[in-house]
């Protein structure tokens, strides 16, 4: 009794070391005070609670078993790898002539053909000599040289031993394309490399011709293209023309871009529109990528934004000569909308210096647009907010003369319009456009930043939120004016003269 006892007290803490509840001295490492060196002995004792628990004798035999485990997962990857290629390569063997010469009407193959891949796996058939040699050049320069009833090829260093087995199933047939009907692009190109090493002349054109007939992704399209240019078979066939075409002259991509643009501005209905504008602005921001394939000419877009400028002019004169007509003043926000497309196209292009000058010469503009309700006019101002961001982040480059022009005629436009314009649009980021103002000013001789500054001073203080805060730049102004004023040092002056040495 006192032995079953012993025994059901031992199983009980046996079960509890493998649950990881206490651990087994024996299996335990030994204290690292035993291997320590003469040295570790000065250094101060550590706390016994902070030191790491030894491992149970559960996680040691998990961490075995994982161990142990992992050669046999790669081991059973590779076996899984290898039988999925056998059955592929068995369904083609099931319906090929060359394996059923009699269903076929042929005799016994009288060329034993090996195909053997990069890592080792082989196949062997017998093939038939007049098929082969009249199919492929390739064939028929090794078997055409050789006498004897009976020879043997082997093919080494395969990448795809299935598709060279499908690529000899195919000289077999008359239409070769016949028999690739509903394959997908990834297995055509795959043929149409072994149809080349091969020299298998009506399997090059069966695929190309399959090629130019099933639809491609974007992805299979970059395959396609690399593949026939990897092969030097873009020139042989029609296949890339739904890609490429004759370079185009300057003029003709210009007539394409006017007519786009001209559409978008003109349509009539005013989702449509904002989605192709949406469309358009993202084709043209691709077009600076390192793909860039499509050149506008600057011409163009300046003729473009002109025909808007003189459309919003016309829009205005109309506006104001007259009582107010909500048709005309919608009219209003919709061409001004139009050049603000227009001219982020330019400052994406990086072309935007001339309109600046432009827009800064628009005395008459401004003053019509005093006399539109603000409502209606404030995208004007968008346009101006536009050009000081780009001037303020270096991205527009022009003289003084053209940046105090521009404020001079904007700056109180954008002012009494700045409350609308962050009001009606989530687009506008008022922090944007202060610093693009304050950049702007603080670029100008310090004269001027006073007068532009000590204006906006006495403006925010009338307006408040409506108006851009642009304080910092008030206070860079006046540290550079009455703080750190610079000092200038004398020069430095050099004096050459003569000067006569005692012989």
């Amino acid at each position: 009794m006192a032995s079953f006892e012993l025994n059901k007290s031992k199983q009980q803490v046996s079960t509890m070391i493998k649950q990881g509840f206490i651990s087994d001295f024996f299996l335990s490492p030994p204290p690292s005070s035993f291997s320590s060196s003469p040295s570790d002995l000065t250094r101060p004792i550590q706390s016994p609670i902070r030191s790491a628990p030894s491992p149970t004798l559960f996680e040691m035999m998990t961490e075995e078993q994982t161990r142990d485990s992992r050669p046999s997962t790669h081991l059973h990857s590779l076996d899984t790898a290898r039988t999925r290629i056998e059955e592929r390569v068995a369904r083609v063997l099931y319906g090929a002539p060359f394996r059923n010469p009699s269903d076929w009407g042929l005799g016994f193959g009288d060329v034993k053909l090996t195909i053997t891949a990069r890592d080792g796996f082989s196949v062997s058939m017998d093939v038939h000599r007049e098929v082969l040699a009249s199919r492929s050049q390739f064939f028929k320069e090794k078997l055409g040289r050789r006498s004897g009833s009976h020879h043997s090829v082997e093919i080494c260093e395969c990448d795809d031993v299935e598709v060279y087995l499908e690529t000899l199933v195919l000289m077999y047939f008359d239409d070769p394309k016949k028999k690739m009907m509903g394959e997908g692009v990834s297995k055509i190109l795959g043929l149409l490399k072994v149809c080349d090493a091969l020299k298998f002349n009506d399997g090059i054109s069966s695929c190309l011709e399959y090629l130019e007939a099933v639809p491609w992704s974007e992805e299979e399209e970059e395959r396609v293209i690399s593949n026939l240019n990897e092969l030097n078979l873009h020139n042989d066939h029609d296949v890339l023309q739904r890609v490429a075409m004759e370079p185009s002259t300057s003029s003709r991509i210009d007539d394409i871009f006017l007519r786009l643009l001209t559409g978008v501005l003109q349509a009539k209905d005013e989702k449509a529109r904002k989605e192709m504008k949406t469309l358009i602005s993202r084709l043209l921001k691709e077009e600076n990528s390192s793909y860039n394939k499509l050149e506008i000419s600057k011409e163009t877009l300046y003729t473009i934004c002109n025909k808007c400028l003189t459309s919003l002019i016309l829009c205005l004169s109309e506006a104001t000569s007259c009582d107010e007509n909500r048709g005309m003043m919608s009219e209003i926000a919709r061409e001004a909308d139009n050049l603000e497309w227009v001219v982020e196209i330019l400052i994406e292009k990086r072309i935007g210096e001339e309109f600046v000058k432009l827009w800064s010469d628009q005395n008459e503009l401004a003053v019509l647009h005093s006399k539109v309700p603000i409502m209606y006019r404030h995208k004007i101002s968008r346009i101006t907010a536009q050009l000081c961001i780009a001037i303020g982040r270096g991205n527009i480059l022009v003289p003084k003369e053209t940046r105090v022009s521009l404020l001079s005629t904007w700056l109180e436009s954008l002012y009494d319009d700045f409350g609308w314009m962050k009001r009606s649009s989530k687009t506008v980021d008022r922090r944007l456009i202060e610093d693009g103002v304050s950049q702007i000013i603080l670029t100008l001789p310090l004269l001027q930043q006073q007068a532009f500054l000590m204006s906006w001073f006495d403006r925010f203080l009338e307006k408040g939120d409506d108006c851009p805060n642009i304080q910092r730049a008030f206070e860079i102004w006046w540290r550079r004016a009455f703080v750190r004023q610079p000092v200038v040092e004398s020069q430095l002056q050099i004096t050459v003269c003569d000067c006569d040495y005692p012989s």
